[in-house]
């Protein structure tokens, strides 16, 4: 589970980094698609027992 942790830690906070960077330029489609990429990985973060707002 460490491996699997720490690379959920890892896309979870990239994906949050590429989001705001498309907020920040005004880029609505790269930012609603990162938008759904980190609930989708906060989804698979939950059903494997992981806190996803605490990564």
């Amino acid at each position: 589970m460490g491996e699997f942790l720490a690379e959920i830690r890892v896309r979870i906070n990239e994906t949050y980094t590429s989001l705001q960077a498309a907020q920040a330029a005004g880029d609505e489609f790269l930012a609603d698609a990162h938008a759904s990429e980190l609930e989708d990985l906060h989804r698979i973060a939950a059903r494997h027992g992981i806190d996803p707002h605490n990564v």
